[in-house]
């Protein structure tokens, strides 16, 4: 790391905000003590409420439940509970921050959930993630394996109350075709923290969609590598923050081989008091990865005053040889002037209000790929606007 261990004390003690470094020196260690306890001014962690977080970051948060995991799978999903001991376990990627090596750490069984080669499976698979419940902890880890040739549509849906903090792994095989969807639909108790680690092996093609509609905290930190080249990765997000949630998403794309290409959009809305949000995307494309393609959007609507997003792209190129990079971000209001539009053809301000809204998040829905999933949102959104009027 550019800033050492002596320097951070130093700056932690003074009061300043560490500076971001590039992304190519970030520091990963399955070790908790590699990592300082981050105090709320580092890069990586200064939008997040550290007191909310229960003590998950400096160690304090010592495992007093267990969450459960129940799937309704395709037949022909390969479903294993597994030790510690298993050698699959961490091939995907290493804990970037303390509190995903605590996680790394403290978990003692782990969901490993495997896409036989050359098989496309005959459903979407739904594994039910439960929290520990209310005024407990957990931690947890899960994989998702897509042998070579593979085809699935896979959900991990998180629900319940507690504390939750996890590592999840895709480790998607040569030429295989995965969709993947994480759903945070906490009780309004939970806190979830976690790190998701996407690697795609030649060819192969990644759908990863995130979706955070409840909790109190809900950090989920995606990393997407490529083993080879060929591989594609479409990330996608959703989120709506209420009055009081902060839910916070960051991204990470480290283009390391030739010939990738990655695609994300992420989109929001936000009302009530204190509701915020969080969207941090970067993009590394090193030296070696000629013929790069990715680009990175995020969109945030706020609908009621008091609610506040932030957002920060960023995108780091060390080689000109690439067949294109961008990316943008955008917070505002609703567009008055389609309001205006609308009311103007004899719609009431009410139901042209839930129209914007309804076409803001359209372009995430249509590629979601799962009926059941799109509806579930769907219904959602909606009971989220009915409930402030809009």
């Amino acid at each position: 790391m550019s800033v050492t261990e002596n320097n951070v004390s130093e700056a932690m003690r003074e009061g300043v905000v560490i500076p971001a470094t590039s992304r190519a020196e970030r520091f990963t260690s399955h070790d908790v003590e590699a990592f300082e306890v981050p105090g709320g001014r580092e890069e990586n962690w200064r939008f997040t409420p550290m007191k909310r977080l229960r003590g998950l970051h400096d160690g304090s948060a010592t495992v007093s439940g267990s969450a459960t995991v129940d799937a309704d799978a395709a037949p022909e999903l390969k479903i294993e509970k597994v030790g510690r001991d298993d050698e699959r376990l961490g091939v995907a990627g290493v804990p970037s921050d303390r509190i995903a090596a605590q996680a790394y750490s403290s978990f003692t069984e782990a969901t490993v959930i495997t896409v036989p080669k050359e098989t496309k499976t005959s459903k979407p698979s739904t594994v039910k993630i439960t929290g520990p419940g209310e005024g407990k902890v957990a931690y947890g880890h899960v994989q998702v394996r897509a042998e070579q040739f593979s085809e699935a549509v896979i959900v991990l849906d998180h629900v319940g109350s507690g504390t939750y903090a996890d590592n999840v792994e895709f480790v998607i095989g040569d030429s295989a075709n995965v969709t993947v969807v994480s759903v945070q639909d906490w009780a309004d108790d939970a806190v979830h923290v976690s790190e998701q680690h996407l690697k795609l092996g030649r060819d192969a093609t990644l759908k990863h969609i995130v979706i955070t509609l409840g909790g109190d905290l809900v950090r989920v930190s995606p990393t997407a590598t490529f083993a080879d080249k060929g591989g594609d990765v479409e990330m996608l997000g959703l989120y709506f923050a209420d009055e009081g949630q902060h839910q916070e998403h960051r991204l990470f794309v480290d283009h390391a081989v030739p010939n990738c290409k990655s695609r994300v959009m992420y989109k929001g809305a936000l009302q009530g008091d204190g509701a915020h949000t969080v969207w941090v995307g970067d993009v590394l494309i090193r030296a070696a990865a000629e013929a790069t393609d990715t680009y990175e959007l995020n969109r945030n609507l706020v609908l009621t005053p008091g609610a506040r997003a932030d957002s920060i792209p960023n995108l780091e190129i060390e080689t000109g040889e690439i067949e294109g990079a961008g990316h943008a971000s955008a917070t505002g209001r609703f567009d008055d002037e389609q309001l205006f539009y609308l009311q103007s053809r004899g719609i009431g301000e009410d139901a042209a209000r839930r129209l914007v809204v309804r076409g803001f998040f359209h372009e995430i829905l249509v590629k979601i790929g799962v009926p059941e999933v799109r509806e579930r949102l769907e219904a959602a959104i909606e009971a989220e606007l009915e409930a402030v009027g809009v």
